[in-house]
C-alpha cells in the first residue's frame, strides 16, 4: 500500500510539473491572444481563461458566479476561450459568437447565448443573433472567416497541453481549474494570483 501511495505521489508530482511547464510556455496564448475575446477590465492586473462550450450546463451555471466576480473586482481581464465539444450546435454557437466580434456585440451575444434556454443549435443561435440586432448576413459570412477556424483550433490545442477534458476550465494564475466554481473560489484563486503577481 505504501508503494502504491509513493508511486501516486509521485505520479501527481510529475504532472503538477508538466502542467508548471505547459503553462509557462502557453501564458502568451492563453492570456495576450489577440484573436481571443477579453471582457471585464482589459488592462485588469489578474487575467481569468475560461474555456466554455455554449451547450455545457455548468458553463450556464457559472454564468451569475463570473457576472458577480467581475462586478465585485474592477481588475479582473476575462480571456474567453471558445471551446465547442458537445456537438454541432456547439460549433456553430462558437463560430457565431466569434464573428459577432466584427459586429462589435460579442460580449452582448456571449451573456445572451449562456442565458439561453435549452440547446444551442442553428435555428435558436440565429434567434438570439436577431434579437440584439446582428446582420445575420453579414455573421455568416464572418462565421467562415479563418481567425474564428484558428481561435477553436488553438482552444482545442491548449486544453489537450493542458489536460482538461470537459468545460467550463479555468486558468487563474498558475491554477487549472476543471469544472463549476463558485464567485468566492474564483475570488480566492484571483487573490491568490495577484499575490504571486506582486
Amino acid at each position: 500500500i505504501e508503494a502504491v501511495a509513493i508511486l501516486e505521489s509521485r505520479q501527481a508530482e510529475a504532472q503538477a510539473a508538466s502542467q508548471a511547464e505547459v503553462l509557462a510556455r502557453e501564458r502568451d496564448a492563453l492570456e495576450r491572444d489577440p484573436n481571443a475575446p477579453v471582457l471585464g477590465n482589459p488592462d485588469g492586473d489578474v487575467t481569468v481563461v475560461e474555456f466554455f462550450d455554449y451547450n455545457c450546463p455548468y458553463c450556464r451555471r457559472a454564468k451569475p458566479e463570473i457576472e458577480a466576480l467581475l462586478t465585485a473586482d474592477p481588475n479582473v481581464r476575462l480571456v474567453y476561450r471558445e471551446w465547442p465539444i458537445l456537438g454541432d450546435g456547439s460549433v456553430f454557437a462558437a463560430k457565431a459568437a466569434l464573428a459577432a466580434r466584427k459586429q462589435d456585440k460579442y460580449e452582448e451575444f456571449h451573456w445572451a447565448m449562456m442565458g439561453l434556454e435549452g440547446r444551442a443549435e442553428e435555428a435558436s443561435v440565429l434567434r438570439v443573433a436577431e434579437e440584439i440586432g446582428l446582420d445575420i448576413a453579414q455573421l455568416r459570412k464572418d462565421m467562415e472567416a479563418p481567425e474564428v477556424e484558428e481561435h477553436i483550433a488553438t482552444s482545442m490545442q491548449l486544453t489537450q497541453a493542458l489536460g482538461f477534458n470537459g468545460t467550463p476550465s479555468f486558468v487563474i494564475g498558475d491554477a487549472l481549474v476543471p469544472g463549476f466554481v463558485e464567485k468566492a473560489q474564483l475570488a480566492d484563486l484571483v487573490e491568490e494570483a495577484r499575490k504571486v503577481e506582486d
